[in-house]
């Protein structure tokens, strides 16, 4: 059976979570929820969130359960079957907050990817994210139209845009951009033929280009799971041959070979 959960980020800045136990286990956790801004203690009427982190299967399982019963959502370390929520590993580049969870499968796992993910993701995505809020009003402003102003976020974040976050940016590329935008964005209609049902088998360029579209245009055979790989926002168009007239921004047409 598919482990499904949703992800979620928590505000924890001077609130109590329950922590149980003692030792090195007990110690990581309490850095962790420190670093969140948490206040961990060892009971608490009003905490949401307990971590249990015992050696002592059957009193890690005795203590979760009164925990539950009083209304607590409960993680037990090491112990994903009696576990409410997971803890995932995280890539920290304040305020950006990267996670990476295998729903209690293996932490070494989610340990492995966020290491590699660390060396992969620039410094800069902090103070990128920062200058981005700074500007919401500039660019409300430059954009009253929600979509239109979703596009034009999306182009200068994409591969090569003016804010793409692997790109040379700096503390002025935000209003710089602003500054230069023209705002119309050309229409534009990528092809591409899928050879597999596993969304696994897609491209790097077209898992890219499914994550940057505005809409996807495909035909009845796609599957669902290929169709959740695009953006959330973007419209789904169920057709049997390519648009003749896309619209407006980056549309992408996905059709089967059999």
């Amino acid at each position: 059976m598919r482990e499904t959960g949703l992800p979620i980020i928590v505000r924890l800045d001077g609130k109590p979570v329950i922590l149980v136990g003692e030792g090195e286990a007990a110690d990581a956790k309490r850095r962790l929820l420190e670093r969140a801004g948490a206040i961990p203690v060892p009971e608490s009427d009003t905490a949401r969130l307990a971590i249990v982190a015992l050696d002592d299967g059957d009193e890690a399982a005795r203590i979760a359960a009164a925990l539950k019963a009083a209304g607590k959502l409960v993680n037990v370390v090491d112990r994903p079957e009696l576990c409410d929520f997971t803890l995932p590993a995280i890539v920290d580049r304040s305020p950006v907050l990267i996670a990476v969870a295998t729903g209690g499968a293996s932490a070494g796992l989610a340990a492995a990817l966020r290491q590699r993910l660390e060396g992969l993701l620039p410094q800069a995505l902090g103070p990128l994210a920062t200058a981005l809020a700074a500007a919401r009003g500039a660019m409300r402003k430059r954009f009253p139209d929600g979509r239109a102003r979703r596009n034009a976020i999306s182009d200068a974040l994409g591969e090569g845009g003016a804010l793409d976050p692997f790109g040379r940016i700096d503390a002025g590329s935000v209003d710089r951009w602003l500054a230069n935008e023209q705002g119309a964005r050309l229409p534009r209609l990528v092809r591409i033929d899928l050879v597999s049902a596993e969304p696994d088998a897609l491209t790097l360029r077209a898992a890219r280009m499914l994550a940057q579209a505005d809409r996807v245009y495909h035909r009845p055979g796609v599957p669902p799971a290929i169709l959740d790989r695009a953006r959330a926002d973007a419209i789904r168009i169920a057709c049997a041959a390519p648009p003749a007239d896309p619209g407006e921004g980056l549309s992408v047409d996905l059709a089967m070979i059999r």
